[in-house]
């Protein structure tokens, strides 16, 4: 090792799921909305004025904090915004989980929590989730520095009923319990609705799943508002030109175009329980999504001989070598289309390989 080497900051990364360049792929792996975003995002393309992107942008980002605050009927200082709701949730564990207790997650989970914590050296401990991949809940009614989980649980699609959220923040008092809503309109009732009552709970969501503005990066937290001061607090002594222009203004647009919102997740929601019945006739079963994805194993196909002949055919799922979830892939709801192709795709194989053996 060279000597300057001994003062570098060493983690394991967070992979993040392909991004294929080559043409014709039908794409399953990274829960994108298979829908464009809302005309009024593509109007406000239109009306940009390239030359504001020589100024700063709003460092408070109010237009978009004034617009988010207004659809969920909370007041502005309620309110953080960040660069994706990766950026918010990383901002919230420099601000929040800076005890020498461990904080606590799923041991099943979104695999970017374990990497905040080694990197920013927070001590964490995971939680099994039992049989039937869901939280349990007195796991979390112990002594710890901070609680992080999604709700539905990524990568599994499994919901928590609001009432064992309301417990696991009610039993916490001394900790700040972050629920990671990523996937929430998709069939969950938004811990949102706690907040009235409980100063120590953040709600995160994000713009890149029912929104279909990945590309954009838009995420935002809603909480207590001394929650939030402390959020900006941090940001302010980080970067305080944390979102760019035109997110900010691509941001208000989709949020303010609530009918086209509702209509695109009602669409991938009817898709989603067409598939489930489909994939079941295949021979395959899952947890009970809420999610924009499947999590399915096959009753005798191993999942990555799945994940590589549908590969093959040009659709990408998502499949992790990891222990106890070795056997599942999960699976993004796209257009019906892409759906009924991936259902064929699936048939034709394991007829094929009935045929072979």
């Amino acid at each position: 090792m060279r000597e300057w080497e001994a003062n570098i900051r060493k983690v394991v990364p967070y992979v993040p799921g392909e991004q294929p360049k080559e043409q014709g792929i039908i794409k399953l792996n990274t829960n994108e909305n298979p829908y464009p975003p809302s005309e009024k995002v593509r109007k406000a393309l239109e009306e940009t004025d390239v030359d504001r992107l020589r100024l700063y942008p709003d460092p408070t980002i109010d237009s978009l904090v004034s617009a988010i605050a207004k659809y969920y009927q909370v007041d502005k200082e309620n309110v953080f915004v960040g660069v994706g709701s990766d950026d918010v949730i990383a901002m919230s564990f420099m601000t929040f989980f800076n005890s020498d207790k461990p904080i606590l997650f799923p041991d099943i989970t979104y695999s970017f929590y374990d990497v905040w914590a080694d990197m920013l050296k927070i001590p964490y401990e995971t939680q099994p989730l039992d049989e039937a991949f869901h939280i349990v809940k007195e796991d979390y009614m112990k002594e710890n520095g901070g609680i992080i989980f999604p709700n539905p649980n990524a990568p599994t699609g499994v919901l928590e009923d609001i009432s064992v959220i309301e417990e696991i923040v009610a039993k916490n008092p001394a900790s700040v319990v972050i629920v990671d809503e990523a996937y929430v309109d998709f069939g969950g009732k938004s811990a949102i609705s706690l907040l009235e009552k409980y100063d120590n709970l953040l709600v995160v969501q994000t713009y890149s799943k029912s929104r279909s503005m990945a590309g954009m990066r838009i995420g935002f937290a809603i909480g207590n508002k001394e929650l939030i001061k402390y959020l900006n607090d941090v940001k302010y002594s980080f970067n305080s030109y944390t979102m760019n222009d035109t997110s900010i203004r691509f941001g208000v647009a989709a949020i303010e175009d609530k009918a086209y919102f509702e209509e695109t997740v009602e669409k991938i929601i009817a898709t989603r329980e067409w598939t489930k019945k489909e994939l079941t006739n295949l021979g395959f079963t899952f947890p009970d999504s809420k999610a924009n994805f499947i999590f399915a194993t096959h009753e005798s196909i191993p999942a990555e001989e799945l994940q590589q002949a549908l590969r093959k055919e040009k659709i990408i799922v998502r499949y992790f070598k990891k222990p106890k979830i070795d056997n599942y892939l999960r699976i993004t709801v796209g257009t019906q289309k892409e759906m009924e192709t991936l259902v064929q795709t699936l048939n034709n194989y394991i007829e094929n390989r009935k045929c072979k053996q």
